[in-house]
């Protein structure tokens, strides 16, 4: 019986720390995120995460309004390990990172607003599995 309780108390004691580890994790990484969009960049939002295996995709949406400067960050726990790709909403390919070696970051304009769709995985030369984690920061074209 003994036994038992202890083997209980071990594996209770597992599953509460496990996922304190995570969030540590993506703590450091948000901050390492932030850190590239410090001002004149104003973060626009909750990040973009997702937890990729293999050749996962992970797919997030958003919008660019024009008369702003936009800086998207992809951030892993190692460099350039985020390849991600900027689609309109008509899937025409707007811009990938991995014709730039896989830069964590993009600064661009647009000329008029636009629905995008931003796709986001794993350099398969870097790593397996991980995190991958995208921001979006903006300014206004005037300040530029």
């Amino acid at each position: 019986m003994k036994k038992h309780s202890l083997l209980f108390l071990l594996l209770a004691l597992l599953t509460l720390a496990s996922p304190l580890k995570l969030n540590s994790q993506e703590d450091v990484l948000f901050s390492n995120c932030i850190n590239q969009l410090k001002s004149p960049f104003v973060a626009s939002g909750q990040p973009f995460r997702a937890f990729l295996t293999g050749d996962e995709v992970a797919e997030f949406h958003t919008t660019f309004f024009s008369g702003s400067l936009y800086r998207v960050v992809a951030c892993s726990h190692q460099d350039n390990n985020i390849l991600f790709s900027i689609y309109d909403k008509d899937r025409n390919l707007l811009f990938t990172n991995e014709d730039y070696e896989a830069t964590g970051a993009w600064d661009f304009k647009v000329e008029g607003s636009v629905e995008c769709i931003v796709e986001a995985r794993l350099n398969p030369e870097k790593s397996t599995s991980g995190i991958a984690m995208l921001m979006i920061g903006f300014k206004s074209i005037e300040e530029a």
